[in-house]
């Protein structure tokens, strides 16, 4: 099984065991487009693996601030209260590099970037970039992918059908 992000169609792809895709998920990429340097505000490209699972079994919209839960759900209330807010809501898939120098230690750690596939207020716009680097899904989809995926899945971010 393995994720696959493309950051042109703006998609994500969970393959089976065999090769074949199985669930698809439209997503939001970085604002700021690709790029692995640390503080970029890009979403980076290459072979990860999923890091850490967190906030298994947590509510729908449960809010995550430094991968804790803040004991707030998301409503839109919520959001007009605190504007400049990154939402991080419900799962967070965090992602490894695996390629030392492109995505992995120095300059380049997806990991120490922060890099997460994570929910998104219901509200935001998915299928073209707006993200700070991260791979945003709406929080149904993430529930329902995070069930699915162990950690140590392969994930693999691109710019073309490679």
């Amino acid at each position: 099984m393995y994720i696959d992000i493309s950051i042109p169609a703006q998609t994500l792809t969970l393959f089976d065991d065999q090769g074949q895709p199985r669930k698809q998920y439209a997503v939001s990429t970085a604002a700021n487009g690709v790029g692995c340097v640390k503080n970029s505000g890009c979403t980076p490209l290459g072979t990860h693996i999923v890091r850490a699972k967190i906030g298994e079994g947590a509510p729908e919209n449960t809010v995550f601030v430094g991968r804790r839960p803040t004991g707030e759900i998301f409503t839109p209330a919520l959001k007009q209260a605190f504007p400049e807010r990154d939402w991080i809501l419900t799962r967070i898939l965090w992602l490894s590099g695996t390629e030392p120098g492109k995505n992995r230690l120095g300059e380049v750690d997806t990991m120490q970037r922060y890099i997460y596939i994570h929910g998104t207020p219901d509200s935001t716009e998915l299928g073209k970039p707006g993200s700070h680097g991260c791979v945003r899904m709406r929080n149904t989809d993430l529930i329902e992918l995070f069930d699915l995926v162990p950690v140590g899945t392969p994930v693999h971010l691109h710019e073309a059908d490679d």
